[in-house]
């Protein structure tokens, strides 16, 4: 049983309930709590307080979610006089501020935390100060003073290791919404971060229109070979002005389409539904598709190219032409 803001009154329950049941020991104290009596809560298994980190308590029985885990971080690393909400002095970052925004892949711990240099915080295992000169305007998530998605993003890519990691979490900040690639590419280049080759890899796809790993592995095995390059997620239309649907890579000229289709979200009837809705929209306005899953991609490339290469020379003796008209994404130059 969870007890929320147990044995607090006064001052330091007003700290507690603002701050999702926790509170630093500067703010206990300040709400004439008495040190002493601080470690006899902390110190008893079973409660009725807990340490989460350093000078930082949960005023309650039961386990922290993933956001008092993250607003704790955020409290630890503030400056102890100012107020942790503001997001003046310490700010959730990277792969944690995205994971609170719902990106698939984005690790909530360890939680990156800006903090205005020349403060340098010691860091812990859950916790990871990140001093900074350039201090970004901050939002509030989920009652969680953060960076802007397209900061987190950059924070985030800085420190991730693994090439794929990045393109996937980039690639889901953008399809979300959360930022435009444009504005991606720039917080990158203020980073200075385009000079690595998977952070610019990333960047790049994403002004071209790639919006998931599975478009990323298929555009880099289009561009292995001879095959005409296409336009990424292009919104296309009847010549009337209806929208029609945004296929994963399109042909203008010859007319064709590929759909990579994961099962992840089709496995409902509806959602299947509105797939074979969608190819059927493509093909009565004369466009060829091709659908393949983001396995075949991977496993199969040969097949899925030979398909395409077909259905290319196919179209370019159609008598006749697609009546849709593309709107969207062309290739961008990317410059450092």
């Amino acid at each position: 049983m969870i007890t929320n803001s147990a044995g607090v009154d006064g001052r330091a329950a007003q700290v507690a309930r603002r701050q999702l049941n926790l509170a630093t020991r500067h703010q206990l104290t300040a709400a004439g709590i008495a040190p002493g009596t601080i470690t006899s809560r902390t110190s008893r298994t079973g409660g009725p307080w807990q340490r989460l980190l350093p000078r930082v308590y949960l005023l309650q029985t039961g386990p922290p979610d993933h956001r008092q885990r993250a607003l704790a971080a955020v409290l630890y690393a503030a400056e102890p006089a100012s107020d942790p909400l503001s997001g003046d002095t310490a700010a959730l970052t990277g792969g944690a501020a995205l994971a609170l925004l719902g990106i698939r892949d984005a690790p909530y711990a360890p939680a990156d935390v800006l903090v205005r240099a020349p403060r340098r915080p010691a860091g812990t295992p859950e916790v990871r100060p990140l001093p900074t000169t350039r201090w970004p305007r901050t939002i509030t998530v989920s009652g969680i003073p953060s960076t802007r998605p397209v900061r987190a993003a950059a924070d985030f890519a800085a420190r991730a290791e693994a090439p794929e990691l990045v393109r996937s979490v980039l690639a889901g900040v953008v399809q979300s919404g959360w930022c435009h690639p444009q504005d991606l590419h720039a917080e990158l280049r203020d980073s200075r971060l385009l000079t690595r080759p998977a952070i610019r890899a990333a960047a790049a796809e994403l002004l071209a229109g790639v919006r998931s790993v599975a478009e990323a592995r298929a555009r880099d095995t289009l561009e292995a070979t001879d095959l005409p390059t296409p336009l990424w997620n292009a919104r296309l239309y009847t010549p009337a002005g209806a929208f029609l649907a945004t296929p994963d890579a399109y042909w203008p000229d010859e007319g064709v389409a590929l759909e990579i289709d994961s099962a992840e979200y089709h496995y409902t009837r509806d959602a299947w539904h509105a797939t074979l809705r969608r190819r059927l929209r493509l093909e009565s306005h004369g466009i060829l598709v091709i659908s393949a899953t983001p396995s075949m991609i991977r496993d199969t490339p040969t097949e899925v190219l030979a398909a395409l290469r077909t259905l290319l020379t196919l179209a370019t003796s159609r008598p006749t032409p697609p009546t849709a008209q593309a709107r969207g994404h062309q290739q961008l130059f990317l410059p450092l």
